[in-house]
């Protein structure tokens, strides 16, 4: 069943001087499965990070639209788009945007604040996921006292805890080593087999090889797309790497 189907995205830029139009999709689309797991990739430049914008429904498109749930993104009011995103998606960022002067656990709790959620739900909804991404024993700490990999595991209980539709994350191994990037990975498998559904755009061909699905995005459109089927990680990986190089190449098709 399709949880987020897109249409035939367009979108223009107008740059500021000058009036050129440029153009970071032309013809997009796709749909997301219910518990998939789709990695995102493609050069820069090729509009992945412009499509990612419009799935969290920070940027509005030209043309085409977003469906979610069979709610189009379209009829969704400005004023509202805050408290949808809230509601239905988590993000994973490469940065992790963790509040330096909350602690852990505050930041965690943040979107169910904004949700007007009590401290019993919320700390009801929190254990599971502290055992689970194993940080338990950094609540209480602050986002300067611990390392780039219990960041990001602190950023994907945040993700977690508001029971989103989806987890949009924008490079979430961009800004770890390999340890925490492994770590990281095996994470997202896991909350993905218990019916999670993750949309994930990177660069890292190891990040993704753990996916279910690679969609490859070359000028504004979608250029070619791998199915795990019954791939190893490492099969996976080599196919996303001849691909890679087919894009680098500029040929037209993958063989």
């Amino acid at each position: 069943m399709s949880l987020m189907e897109i249409n035939n995205l367009k979108k223009v830029y107008t740059t500021r001087f000058g009036g050129n139009q440029v153009t970071a999709l032309s013809n997009v689309t796709f749909s997301v499965e219910k518990g998939e797991y789709l990695a995102i990739m493609g050069e820069s430049g090729s509009g992945k990070t412009t499509l990612l914008n419009i799935l969290a429904s920070l940027d509005r498109p030209t043309s085409g639209e977003v469906l979610l749930n069979n709610k189009p993104f379209s009829s969704i009011k400005d004023r509202e788009l805050s408290a949808f995103r809230r509601d239905h998606l988590g993000f994973v960022f490469q940065d992790f945007n963790l509040l330096d002067n909350f602690s852990v656990q505050d930041n965690i709790f943040l979107p169910l604040v904004l949700m007007g959620k009590n401290y019993h739900e919320m700390s009801r909804r929190l254990t599971p996921i502290a055992k689970k991404l194993e940080i338990g024993e950094l609540l209480n700490k602050f986002p300067y006292e611990i390392s780039g990999g219990q960041k990001q595991r602190a950023a994907v209980a945040r993700a977690l805890i508001t029971n989103p539709d989806i987890i949009l994350a924008d490079e979430p191994t961009g800004a770890l080593d390999s340890k925490a990037t492994d770590h990281l990975l095996s994470l997202f498998s896991e909350i993905n087999a218990e019916g999670q559904t993750v949309l994930m755009v990177t660069h890292s061909v190891k990040a993704a090889s753990h996916a279910k699905r690679v969609l490859f995005i070359k000028d504004g459109e979608v250029f070619h797309q791998i199915y795990r089927g019954g791939l190893t990680n490492e099969a996976l990986y080599q196919k996303i790497a001849d691909t890679l190089t087919v894009l680098a190449t500029g040929r037209d098709s993958v063989e």
